[in-house]
């Protein structure tokens, strides 16, 4: 949203860049004023830490270029705009364009600054002939024709645009040092902590992501979050234009207003099953002191959430390129097919279905290296399996019988 825009969109820019002139007169100190002037070309990484934003929750990063008299600016790969052609299908296709901008180092720190987040910085030991390769590459690739990619969540974001970048400058040498070695986390455990203390965030896509981001990666996919990256490349105790380590001086410009996110993903399952049994006692008080319509009305009412949420995830895997949302065991807890039971003589077909998804589900949670479903089996089996339990006590396949005429009434 910061890079050159069309004649349409300066208004929405100027706009945006009238921010970042606030946020940077609002911050306390500048990049230029607590690092001195480079006396040679300088490259630096800059780690963003997590926002307060649920969109924020990974952080980010860039590339710092520094040169005596010449460039001072990041090389940023996380840009998109509301005002592309056809944003809203491309997101929801899995399909969305994201492009690069070369930005004033200040103008986008203030930014970050502004929103109380921590920023990094790690100055690379980089030959010349390295950082004219990185130099190189990094403007081709802001470049108009050139800045647009196709995003992709997990293997081709704004980190690993950066960590390509580094790995061209290095000629391989962070991708020798980390294809291969273990992961310390995958996909689903990265994902979990970071957003935990979003809860609607965190459930949906816990709900949303499938089997891919269950298995196993390496370090070098695990870059796809920006603090794995610099940890990474702190780590690299050869690669400098030297021989000696890649960084030779890591900092915190700015501290962050709120804390990291756990290292570790915590147990979530028991607020989301606390949840469950809170909306159960409530349907089942109101089947008991209430009219059984109600009750009813409530068991029909989560059949119909989970079996749209079901067609939306089926939908998903079988039209859109979001390809760690697919295959989903979720869909053994919320399924399309549990919307027969809106039809009277379909409904105890589908409590059998429905108990013998959330017999699945807990068999797949149980299975070695399985797809995580501790939340969502604690949040949705037992809406499941009491929306069961009354249709198949009050099954509504035929109307209740007439009560018998009184001796002597009727027509003539």
């Amino acid at each position: 949203m910061f890079a050159t825009a069309a004649p349409e969109r300066r208004v929405a820019l100027a706009g945006a860049l009238t921010l970042l002139l606030l946020a940077l007169a609002a911050w306390p100190g500048s990049a230029r004023a607590l690092l001195p002037p480079p006396e040679s070309p300088e490259a630096w990484l800059v780690t963003y830490g997590p926002g307060e934003v649920y969109w924020q929750r990974f952080g980010h990063n860039a590339i710092w270029l520094r040169e005596p008299g010449g460039l001072d600016h990041t090389f940023n790969f996380g840009f998109f705009d509301f005002e592309q052609e056809n944003f809203l299908l491309r997101f929801v296709q899995g399909r969305m364009l994201y492009f690069a901008a070369a930005i004033p180092a200040d103008r986008e720190m203030a930014l970050y600054a502004q929103e109380g987040r921590e920023i990094r910085v790690q100055r690379l030991d980089l030959s010349t002939e390295a950082y004219a390769r990185l130099r190189a590459h990094l403007v081709r690739h802001v470049r108009p024709e050139n800045r647009e990619y196709l995003y992709d969540y997990y293997r081709d974001n704004c980190s690993t645009r950066v960590r390509d970048a580094l790995d061209l400058a290095l000629d391989g040498a962070l991708g020798r040092s980390f294809l291969g070695r273990p992961a310390a986390q995958d996909f689903r455990a990265h994902t979990r902590r970071s957003t935990e203390s979003d809860y609607d965030y965190h459930l949906g896509l816990v709900t949303a992501l499938g089997l891919p981001v269950d298995r196993p990666i390496d370090r070098w996919a695990e870059m796809f979050l920006p603090a794995v990256l610099a940890d990474a490349v702190a780590e690299m105790g050869q690669g400098g234009a030297t021989g000696g380590a890649l960084v030779t001086e890591d900092r915190v410009l700015l501290p962050a207003r709120t804390g990291p996110p756990p290292a570790l993903p915590g147990r979530t399952w028991p607020r989301q099953l606390l949840l469950a049994l809170v909306l159960v006692a409530l349907g089942a008080t109101a089947a008991r002191f209430l009219r059984p319509a109600v009750a009813d009305g409530l068991a029909f009412a989560w059949i119909a959430i989970a079996g749209t949420l079901g067609l939306g995830l089926a939908l998903v895997w079988a039209f859109t390129d979001h390809v760690m949302a697919y295959p989903n065991l979720n869909l053994l807890l919320l399924n399309p097919l549990w919307l027969l039971a809106l039809i009277p003589s379909l409904r105890r077909l589908a409590a059998g279905l429905l108990l013998a998804g959330g017999i699945g589900a807990l068999v797949a949670a149980a299975w070695p290296g399985g797809q995580y479903l501790a939340d969502t089996l604690a949040l949705f089996l037992p809406l499941n399996l009491a929306a069961a339990w009354r249709l198949r006590s009050r099954p509504g396949n035929a109307p209740p019988a007439a009560a018998p005429a009184a001796p002597g009434a009727g027509g003539r």
